[in-house]
């Protein structure tokens, strides 16, 4: 097949079989496949228009996605990006043909997204013809994960499946399993927070590393549908860093950080549940976390020696890793952002 355009061909997933009991769903950029549903959506619904600049913010991995869909129909395209998105990305953003505005340094993450959450509204107050893209609370988001779920049941017919995946903003683990569900209402889905992150919680535990990019927020995100979520585990950054290393090294498999903590949780939901499918959700390649995990291989821990806390909830979480049985409980009421 001949693709009419390079998102095409970087959108789609491949199912790569790590065990008899899990397999990885293995993206190059997983956001390709939702900012481009989203793009064409809002096109053919006409909310924009061919030319329109479209905005949002970013630490990385959504910029480009965004960019690249931009490019393929014809769109502007302007970022304000986290300090921590990195000279790769910033280079490609650029030469696709984005703008880009960087925060000022932040001493952590709950005050970099909000200065560039504020910076966008600063523009749109400024430029109203701006189409906010509101990566992490509109649900056009989800629309991009039904073709990814309906291939995963067509591989996978009669198999009693486990999603394991980073929440980050909810689209894709939520855009999945609630496709799936619609089979299958007995698919479980395991939901990887870091510590840090107020999406489950965890907002007083403080990583000494960092936060882990992708899989949790600072603030409040509504395309986070807890009541989908059976189970959530969450871990520090030496043991997603522990998951990333031993997945390139058992499987051969070059993935990031939230890949890394994904499959930790998944190797500890399959020995729970010997007879079910495990489907590893991974988000992204390892080309950005090379410096800061891939370098350090030697002092990552061995997952065989690992094992969560179980807690009844997030009040008695413990780090480095902790695992809850949710059972699609809905979001609690104070976890909720005040209406505006």
């Amino acid at each position: 097949m001949i693709h009419p355009h390079i998102t095409d061909a970087l959108k789609v997933p491949d199912l790569v079989r790590l065990t008899d009991g899990m397999v990885l769903l293995r993206f190059e950029s997983m956001k390709i496949y939702s900012a481009l549903a989203a793009v064409r959506h809002l096109l053919d619904r006409g909310t924009v228009r061919p030319g329109q600049t479209l905005i949002d913010s970013s630490s990385g991995i959504y910029a480009h996605a965004l960019a690249l869909a931009c490019h393929r129909y014809g769109m502007r395209c302007h970022i304000v990006a986290s300090t921590t998105v990195d000279t790769t990305t910033l280079a490609q953003l650029e030469i696709l043909g984005a703008t880009v505005e960087q925060v000022e340094p932040s001493e952590n993450l709950k005050l970099d997204q909000e200065l560039r959450v504020r910076r966008v509204r600063e523009i749109l107050a400024e430029r109203p013809d701006h189409h906010w893209m509101r990566q992490y609370h509109d649900d056009v988001h989800y629309l991009g994960y039904r073709n990814v779920a309906d291939r995963i049941a067509a591989t996978s017919p009669g198999a009693e499946l486990t999603v394991v995946g980073g929440v980050g903003s909810g689209a894709s683990t939520g855009g999945l399993v609630e496709r799936l569900r619609r089979r299958d209402s007995s698919v479980r889905l395991v939901g990887v927070q870091p510590f840090g992150s107020v999406t489950f919680g965890s907002q007083e535990h403080h990583d000494p590393e960092a936060i882990i990019a992708g899989i949790g927020s600072s603030i409040v995100f509504d395309n986070v549908r807890h009541h989908l979520y059976d189970t959530v585990h969450w871990l520090d950054f030496t043991h997603a860093m522990a998951g990333a290393i031993a997945l390139l090294r058992d499987h051969a498999v070059f993935a990031g950080l939230s890949t890394g903590a994904a499959y930790l949780a998944a190797r500890d939901e399959a020995r729970r549940h010997p007879d079910r499918l495990h489907l590893v959700i991974g988000a992204d390649t390892g080309h950005r976390y090379v410096e800061r995990v891939f370098a350090r291989h030697a002092e990552a821990l061995d997952p065989a020696a690992l094992k969560p806390v179980e807690v009844a909830g997030p009040e008695e979480m413990t780090m480095p890793w902790s695992r809850t049985t949710w059972q699609r409980a809905a979001c609690p009421d104070h976890w909720k952002e005040p209406a505006a």
